[in-house]
């Protein structure tokens, strides 16, 4: 990687993504892209440049190819889960329609292609424990449906077309930078910020609810190595499972607990939430990303909680 476009850079990932590599690769490109009303503020606009970058418009997207000489995309234009229940077409819209253009582009200008997949590419017939790298995937989402179709989009490019695309399947995401945006497992990150404000949590995820989480830091750490892997020890592209920790809401307060001795949490399930959490799995096997690509986390769930409430701390109070 040396000229990078970072498409969705002011997301959750994103935000955090595009500086890491700016960090890494200080004398290349490495450009903020965003839709209108999302533009980069702070440090992500003045440490480097950036464009407007819809994934919906081709045209756009090719001028920003050719005028920074890009040769690795990062993809992370999505609705998350909840949201894409209630916007069902425009999730597609985004998350084919969208990949389509970049993976096009990317045939035509020899650029690598990083689109994220996703434990929710998982549905209810999945193995749940240990769930393995190749299995049935037939998710009850809209947001699960458009995760098998980009897995299955990218590998046919590189099939085809010889299209560098790689991926992996992301878990739950924890983050004390950026909030998340409508996700089943946003509760993981909202429960950090209510007991450090001294708040009792309303949690919308029943108990006994285990799901894959990993705490962005390792998230970052998966994106870039899996891009700078070497291409001849892959056997699998598009989409590697990766795993760090699996907890439910119980095991999670319980852990705040032993940090925040007053932490309250109470449940209000949020039916649509809950419905999606499970048709997923508890616990994925990722060997073959240990194998192909030395995948390994660094944080478990104390290491992270630790992390979590000491970084709030100085945010917030």
């Amino acid at each position: 990687m040396k000229n990078v476009l970072v498409i969705g850079s002011t997301g959750q990932i994103g935000s955090e993504l595009t500086m890491r590599i700016r960090e890494m690769i200080p004398d290349g490109n490495v450009v903020a892209g965003y839709i209108k009303g999302a533009e980069p503020k702070g440090v992500l606009l003045e440490s480097g440049p950036s464009a407007e970058a819809d994934v919906c418009n081709g045209e756009q997207l090719l001028g920003i190819v050719k005028k920074y000489r890009i040769d690795t995309i990062y993809n992370l234009a999505a609705l998350l889960s909840a949201v894409a229940e209630k916007k069902p077409q425009l999730a597609w819209h985004i998350q084919i329609d969208g990949l389509m253009n970049i993976l096009e582009i990317a045939r035509e200008n020899g650029c690598a292609v990083f689109t994220p997949s996703s434990i929710g590419s998982f549905g209810p017939e999945t193995p749940r424990q240990n769930t393995p790298q190749d299995t049935i995937q037939r998710p009850r989402s809209m947001y699960g449906c458009t995760k098998v179709a980009t897995e299955l989009l990218s590998d046919y490019y590189f099939h085809k077309y010889g299209v560098d695309t790689r991926s992996v399947r992301f878990p739950g995401l924890i983050s004390n930078v950026t909030l998340p945006g409508g996700g089943t497992t946003d509760y993981a990150v909202e429960i950090y910020y209510a007991a450090v404000k001294g708040e009792e949590f309303v949690c919308p995820i029943a108990p006994g609810t285990f799901m894959d989480m990993m705490y962005m830091p390792d998230a970052l750490k998966a994106a870039i190595d899996i891009m700078n892997a070497d291409p001849s020890r892959l056997v699998h592209r598009n989409s590697f499972n990766i795993a760090s920790m699996s907890f439910d809401p119980e095991i999670l307060k319980a852990k705040i607990i032993e940090h925040v001795p007053g932490f309250k949490m109470r449940y209000e399930v949020d039916p649509v939430r809950q419905a999606i959490a499970d048709s997923w799995p508890d616990k994925m096997d990722d060997s073959c990303a240990r194998e192909e690509w030395d995948w390994a986390p660094s944080y478990d769930l104390e290491g992270m909680t630790v992390d979590m409430l000491d970084a709030l701390k100085k945010k917030l109070l």
